[in-house]
């Protein structure tokens, strides 16, 4: 059973060398983290070619370490918007599967939440 905090697991993407509005979406991560109380575990970031497809070795980082923290505490995959995951939907469903089968789930700094993506639903 899940106790304490929330564990936040911050991610983005960025395929432009330019990462200012990069920046500015991870400060807004953690002040939405921090206004939350949630305890945070770090950032992930793709970057460059691998923002763009779908296998994304950061993401996966983050993936197994909120499987290795799942059950202890709630974890949760902060992002920006969910455009920061995918833009493409069926892609950002197969991702927010992926973090559910990890235990964990996705949210937004815009106060949205897919606790509710099931697992086991096929594409």
């Amino acid at each position: 059973m899940a106790t304490g905090r929330p564990v936040a697991f911050i991610y983005d993407r960025c395929a432009t060398r330019s990462q200012g509005l990069l920046e500015q979406r991870l400060i807004g991560c953690q002040v939405y983290a921090a206004r939350k109380e949630w305890v945070l575990r770090g950032r992930w970031l793709d970057l460059g070619d691998t923002a763009l497809g779908t296998e994304r070795p950061q993401l996966g980082e983050l993936i197994d370490a909120m499987r290795a923290e799942a059950g202890r505490r709630e974890v949760i995959c902060l992002v920006h918007s969910w455009g920061r995951l995918a833009h493409d939907n069926s892609d950002r469903l197969a991702i927010q599967q992926r973090l559910a089968g990890a235990g964990g789930y996705a949210a937004t700094t815009f106060d949205e939440c897919a606790r509710d993506v099931l697992v086991g639903v096929r594409l």
